[in-house]
């Protein structure tokens, strides 16, 4: 009887540790559906990637720097002039 008993126990002990085995099996597969919809939604979404972004800021920060350069300039050049502006059309 001790001798079935425990058998028995193993029998459980061996089930529960598939059952363990598939529910993680059945996390995994739920994991990689779900990120694979998140990502097909994201992808449908058309967003920038962050790299594009990042680039477009920096040439726009760049070109906003040579911008106020520019307009200095011209503002020192009219500022320098001998008064005789040509007439306007």
């Amino acid at each position: 009887m001790a001798q079935a008993s425990s058998r028995l126990f193993d029998n459980v002990g061996r089930m529960m540790n598939d059952a363990a085995g598939v529910a993680d099996g059945v996390r995994r597969e739920v994991e990689s559906m779900v990120r694979a919809q998140a990502e097909r939604f994201v992808m449908d979404m058309n967003l920038v990637k962050r790299e594009d972004y990042d680039a477009l800021r920096e040439l726009v920060q760049t070109q906003g720097a040579e911008l106020r350069a520019l307009k200095a300039e011209v503002a020192a050049l009219k500022g320098a002039g001998t008064g005789d502006t040509p007439p306007k059309p």
